[in-house]
């Protein structure tokens, strides 16, 4: 019995990107508003994709929420998960933090 090559591809940036903003797209129901990191694992792509949950007057206090997607080399989305929401108006700098 002959063996069956197995053809794996290893997937770019771009298409590692453009699969994150579409598994959000149609599993979240949300538009993206963009791929704020990008990084390669061992196993593919870890993609962190930012989505206007909720929109609110005034837009300082729409509802955000980051969300990362891991992808293997194939293109195939491996998890997503939500790991954090927030205001727009929050930078993550608190104002009141000591400066060195």
């Amino acid at each position: 019995m002959a063996e069956r090559e197995v053809q794996t591809r290893d997937i770019g940036l771009r298409e590692a990107a453009a699969a994150a903003l579409d598994v959000i797209r149609s599993m979240v129901g949300k538009e993206p508003v963009g791929v704020t990191s990008l990084e390669p694992t061992d196993d593919g792509w870890l993609v962190a994709v930012e989505v206007l949950e909720q929109e609110r007057v005034p837009r300082t206090s729409d509802i955000l929420a980051l969300y990362e997607v891991e992808i293997d080399l194939d293109g195939e989305i491996i998890s997503y998960r939500r790991t954090r929401r927030y205001l727009r108006a929050d930078t993550g700098e608190s104002q009141w933090e000591a400066t060195p």
